[in-house]
Formats: structure tokens, sequence, C-alpha cells
């Protein structure tokens, strides 16, 4: 990490006031209860560091779509009881995040106790990027530091002007999500093979464009392996059984002309699972690619003979990076492939044979459905900063805080 500025960058803490800039946007339920606090928890080691250290830590975050208002609904207030069990600390709440009810809350802040600030998203301000508002940010602290690369694809106010104007550094989750990328794609062992979901190629042009000139496989599944099928002349698929999106058949071709220039070596279903409902445990049969229905059935899975030809791709390599489900994995029996691919790539990287990395909402679904979620190498909390970085693009946090 001799790229970026790290905790260790910053000198003695002792004293010292930080703003940490999390990403506390968690999911909750009708009655303000958290029903997954995983980025709590990650967030938990950065500010046992600083407090270790003698800093007084004071956390900024946004949380939900409130567009520039107040309101209840999107109240960073009701994560508190979660982040004092995740820390054992007592956390004191201002509910405002500028301002001098926050510059008396800093002023008056006991060395063991943690400060929490209301949603930087009540103001405009904070996605306009906007100097000011940055400014009256710091104003109360000495030093800053940034755990939320899942944010780090936006230069809002806290991530980046924030960033500027008081010495800057990773907290520790950056710094391993910032890592685990690099070696998955950056510099991995190779060979290095990724696995790509979703169900429409034109969501994912600029990913696919990226990783057929970084990688040396490329498994192509979900919804947008159809219309790399029908481009490849698997005439048996239509719009009435798939997802296929024949408005992007040539720029298919084109994308599986540039791995071919490239030496990417591109992998389809062999076949699939079809089912004539849309619901978990309907009717379905496995088929070969030459025999799906022309109508009445969809594509919603990939069959054996599919997982065992990725299972064999997988274990030729040295590195995966997965980004996609293989099928419908949120209905049974339709999940049978990505849990059988998932739980095969999680068995070699206990054996130590396989380094795993993966990142998206959908995918970090997929993967604790397959109950294989802490035995990859690494699982990104990022969905859009994951995706970007796979795109081969900057994020304008993570760029500010290169030393």
């Amino acid at each position: 990490m001799t790229e970026y500025k790290t905790i260790n960058d910053l000198g003695d803490l002792n004293g010292k006031v930080v703003m940490l800039r999390a990403d506390l946007n968690v999911p909750m339920d009708e009655n303000f209860n958290v029903t997954n606090d995983a980025r709590i928890v990650r967030t938990v080691p950065t500010i046992k560091k600083l407090m270790s250290a003698g800093a007084k830590v004071v956390v900024v975050s946004h949380f939900g779509r409130p567009e520039g208002k107040g309101d209840m609904k999107n109240s960073l207030s009701h994560i508190v009881k979660d982040l004092e069990k995740a820390l054992g600390k007592h956390v004191v709440f201002v509910d405002d995040c500028i301002g001098e009810e926050v510059a008396a809350a800093v002023k008056n802040m006991k060395q063991d106790e943690i400060l929490l600030l209301e949603n930087l998203r009540f103001y405009n301000e904070e996605k306009k990027g906007d100097e000011n508002f940055a400014k009256e940010l710091v104003a109360p602290v000495d030093l800053y530091v940034s755990d939320a690369f899942s944010t780090a694809h936006r230069a809002h106010a806290s991530m980046v002007a924030a960033a500027k104007l008081r010495p800057a550094a990773m907290g520790l989750l950056m710094e391993e999500e910032v890592n685990a990328l690099t070696k998955g794609l950056n510099d991995p062992k190779r060979p290095l093979i990724a696995i790509v979901g979703g169900s429409k190629v034109s969501t994912k042009l600029d990913l696919l464009n990226n990783l057929v000139k970084k990688v040396d496989k490329l498994v192509i599944s979900g919804g947008m392996a159809h219309t790399f099928m029908k481009a490849n002349g698997i005439d048996t698929i239509n719009e009435n059984n798939s997802l296929v999106q024949m408005d992007m058949l040539d720029t298919a071709k084109e994308i599986m002309a540039t791995a071919k220039a490239n030496n990417c070596e591109i992998i389809l279903p062999q076949d699939v699972v079809v089912s004539k409902e849309f619901k978990p445990m309907a009717e379905h049969k496995t088929v070969d690619l030459a025999e799906i229905p022309a109508e009445g059935w969809s594509l919603l899975d990939v069959g054996e003979k599919s997982i065992a030809a990725i299972n064999g791709k997988i274990a030729e390599c040295k590195t995966l990076v997965w980004n996609g489900p293989l099928g419908v994995f949120e209905m049974k029996p339709f999940d049978n492939a990505t849990n059988k691919v998932a739980q095969y790539a999680a068995k070699l990287t206990e054996e130590g044979k396989l380094t795993t990395v993966a990142g998206g909402g959908d995918t970090v679904s997929a993967l604790a459905n397959a109950g294989v979620e802490n035995k990859f190498s690494y699982i990104s909390t990022a969905g859009g900063a994951f995706l970007e970085w796979m795109e081969g693009k900057e994020l304008p946090g993570v760029v500010v805080l290169k030393k």
C-alpha cells in the first residue's frame, strides 16, 4: 500500500480529533431495526485502532436517499445501539453533521466515547461535492480517515473535498478493499478467471470491455449470456424464452472478437435449465442448447455440463474475480449452478490453490445463499465502486488518498 496514505502516515494521534468517513448505510426493517450489520461490524477495527492510539473519533456517514432534507426514516440515530454493541463503547449521537452543536459535542467528548453525526445527505451540498460544506464538516477535527470504499466512486463533499482539507488517510477497511481488488485484478496471480453475471449486456458493457483485455478466461452467465449465445449462433434462443437483447448482438460479437485478440477465452453455457413458470420449485428440465423450447419455457439456470465446464476452468486458474450469479439464485432450484460453482471455488480457496475476490449486492447475497460468504479470500462491501474498479475506472474517493 505504498501508493496510498494509511493511518500509520498520520503520525502521533494522541489527543487528536479524527473524522472517520464510514459507510453505515445498512438495511433496516419498517421498525428501524438493522437487518444486516456487516457494514457496522467492518468499520469497528478502524475505530478501535484510532482510539487505541489516543484519538477521539467522530463518525460521519450517509444513509438512504433523503434528497437534501432531514427525516426520521433516514436518520442515523437508528443505528446507535448497533454501533454501541459492535464497539462495546458509548456512542453519543448529534442530530446534525455541521455547526455549533457539533463543535460543542466534539469539545465535550470523553476519551472513551464515539461521536456519531447525523446523515450527511440531509444536506444537498454533500452530493454536489461542495467545498464550503466540506470546510464546515472538518472544522472541529484535526485529521480525516476514509473507510467508505463503497462510496469512493462518488466525488461527494465528505469523500473528496473533506480529504483535501485535513491530513488524510485510508482506514483499515478501505485499505483491505483496495489491497484485495489490486490483487484480484490489477496484479493477480495468473491464470486469472472472471465470472460476470447479470440480466443485461447493456448494463455491463464497460465491465466486459475492460475484462476481456485483463483476464485469461471469462465466464459470462445469467441473462446476459443469452445475448452472447445468440450472437454465437445458438438459434434456439429467442425473445420468448430468454433475456436476449437482439439490439446487442453486434456488440456481443465485438466483445468476443476483442477477447480473441487478447487471448481471453470466453466460456458460455453448454446446457440450460428451463422452466414453465417464474416461481420457486416450478416444473423444470435441463436441455442441451439445440433442444431449448421455442416458447412456453424460460431459461432460469445452467445445467450440470456447464457447471462441470466452469469448475474445470476455475481449477486451471490461480485467481477468480466474481460479479453476478449464474442463474436466478433467489429461487430454488435455480440457485443450483451458482451454489455448486461457489462451493467449488470456496473449496479451492480453503486448500490454498485459488485467490477469490467477489463483490456487488447480488453476488454477496448469492454467495451467502451458497453458504460460502466467509470462505472466499475477500468479499467486497461495495456495489457500484466494486464495479467501477473492475471497469478500470479511477475512483475519486481513492485517488484523493494517494501519497
